[in-house]
């Protein structure tokens, strides 16, 4: 007999009343197969760890127990929101903040920078810091890393 063989046997055997414990632990469907799905993940990724085999049934069920307490603490930790019920509580966007282009345009436009302007324009615009700043960070003088930034510029311009 496989393992794969064995592992369809223990899921066909459990499977029914893990769910219905799991049901009785989360109350809604899904979840609870969810967390019978997680269960048997973690069995066929740690179940080999069982010595004594006639103890699948208990490891299982322990193992899903364990799988939704550690749901519940996260959950409590990180609770979900719904949008629309907590946009009131969000910080309003600024008008300059709409106007910005968001990280991965900018990234992605640094990419297509020459290698050795990538540093000081990331420094300068994306860290905010000052020339000096920059000068110390990359052990240039401040006059190579305006010239850097400013070759950045004309580079980006003139590229397609």
């Amino acid at each position: 007999m496989t393992s794969t063989d064995s592992f369809e046997i223990i899921v066909r055997e459990h499977y029914e009343p893990l769910f219905r414990f799991a049901m009785t632990l989360t109350r809604a469907e899904s979840d609870a197969r969810d967390l019978t799905q997680q269960a048997f993940y973690i069995w066929a990724t740690k179940g080999h760890q069982l010595r004594d085999r006639s103890k699948v049934k208990t490891w299982l069920f322990t193992t899903l127990k364990h799988a939704f307490l550690t749901g519940q603490k996260r959950q409590i930790r990180f609770p979900h929101y719904n949008l629309e019920d907590v946009s009131q509580e969000l910080p309003a966007l600024s008008p300059e903040l709409i106007d910005q282009p968001d990280c991965s345009q900018v990234l992605s436009a640094l990419s297509k920078v020459d290698e050795v302007y990538q540093a000081p324009v990331a420094l300068y615009y994306l860290e905010d810091h000052s020339y000096k700043d920059i000068a110390v960070v990359l052990d240039v003088p401040i006059g190579t890393v305006k010239s850097r930034i400013a070759g950045a510029l004309l580079s980006s311009r003139n590229s397609p």
